[in-house]
């Protein structure tokens, strides 16, 4: 794989070649580990692991003007293909843009033929990650549970963050005219809102089944866990996927569309949609305890959430017969020294390309002859391989 940064974050230009061993990545906190982790998750549709707004990945060096301007690309193998993608924000075009690069447009190209959106991405990679933020992953809202399943999803399924994008436009428009159009006393254009929302009721279902088709799978997959990791339990809930399971999906679609119909007037004042795949929640148990995710210590949660990665990296090897590239930020933190084993030997047997970064290179000292070493201080990268030489 060889990964090229321009004005991404602290690096103002970078060339990186690695082989399809994993990756290790060394350094103090602040050197710019995760800052290449980050740059690789937007090699797939989203806005990568930290959910960054466009222009707030674009460099800021002290005593320059930013650009707004930023690019990624890298070349890889995908099989016995090879394919090249690129990505960022033009400099000329993110001229245009707000303070936070909102308005700017994510150029995306793929073999050298500009795409006309995201979704293309999906269909050439396919990356998962898990982060230190992810510990709140129980604690906080609904959202970010969503949106950890919604990545299992595309890895396996890449039309799926298409369909997420199009009902959240739709969402939004179907909210905008719901606010606009009773503003003139008239109220809004009944065929178009109907429009509206027998787009939001096909793609909504189509989300929702997604969902509960990779939750069984992965239930299934999960439940023998993993060495010494966990086995987890996974369950949707929410008002359309119960619906699913109590009727046919056809009258599930007729269900949700009179239910969008029936709130319109408390969606016109609440500004969003009252039923729908957006207030969807996932659960995770911990099987063996019989106890929620949520109630596990922080080494457990950590334990859940790489047992439930590593097994959705199993199904895409057997079903697409490729690995999802692993991203693993501080990975090595909160697991003893057993499971660091374990997870290691997983990654080797997946024969996955695996990036993880750590402060301390000796908790990746189990992989020395088997991983490639790079040490990151200030935004400039060495081999450190030497360091776990076998000899």
């Amino acid at each position: 794989m060889r990964l090229t940064l321009s004005d991404f974050r602290c690096y103002a230009a970078l060339r990186l070649e690695v082989d399809d061993r994993p990756v290790v990545l060394t350094g103090p906190n602040g050197a710019g580990k995760t800052n290449l982790l980050e740059a690789i998750s937007f090699l797939v549709p989203g806005r990568g692991l930290r959910r960054a707004r466009l222009g707030e990945v674009a460099r800021r060096a002290a005593g320059e003007a930013p650009s707004g301007g930023w690019a990624v690309a890298a070349t890889f193998a995908t099989g016995e293909d090879v394919v090249e993608i690129g990505t960022g924000i033009p400099t000329n075009a993110a001229s245009g843009t707000g303070v936070n690069g909102t308005s700017a447009r994510r150029a995306v190209r793929i073999d050298g033929v500009e795409m006309r959106g995201q979704a293309a991405l999906g269909e050439k990679a396919a990356a998962l990650w898990l982060t230190p933020e992810m510990e709140r992953l129980f604690s906080d809202g609904a959202a970010g549970r969503r949106r950890f399943l919604d990545r299992l999803v595309v890895a396996l399924d890449a039309a799926h963050s298409g369909r997420i994008a199009a009902y959240q436009r739709t969402m939004r428009e179907r909210a905008r005219l719901l606010r606009d159009g009773g503003r003139g006393g008239a109220g809004p254009d009944a065929t178009w809102l109907a429009a509206l929302e027998d787009a939001m009721v096909e793609k909504g279902i189509a989300i929702v089944a997604a969902r509960a088709a990779l939750v069984e799978r992965l239930n299934a997959a999960c439940a023998v866990g993993m060495g010494p990791f966990p086995a987890a339990g996974l369950a949707l809930s929410g008002v359309v996927e119960e619906w699913l399971v109590e009727m046919p999906a056809l009258d599930a679609e007729d269900r949700f569309r009179e239910s969008l119909a029936t709130a319109r007037r408390r969606d016109a004042e609440a500004g969003g949609a009252a039923v729908g795949p957006h207030l969807s929640d996932l659960r995770i148990t911990h099987l063996a305890r019989r106890t929620g995710a949520e109630q596990c210590s922080t080494g457990e949660q950590k334990a859940l959430l790489i047992s439930i990665v590593l097994a959705n990296a199993r199904l895409r090897m057997l079903e697409k017969g490729a690995i999802p590239l692993l991203l693993l930020d501080e990975v090595a933190a909160h697991l003893d020294e057993t499971r660091r084993a374990a997870l290691f030997d997983e990654i080797l047997a997946l024969g996955a390309q695996a990036w993880m970064t750590g402060t301390d290179a000796a908790l990746y000292s189990p992989l020395r002859g088997k991983a490639q070493y790079f040490r990151v201080e200030n935004a400039q990268i060495a081999r450190s391989d030497a360091d776990f030489s076998t000899s």
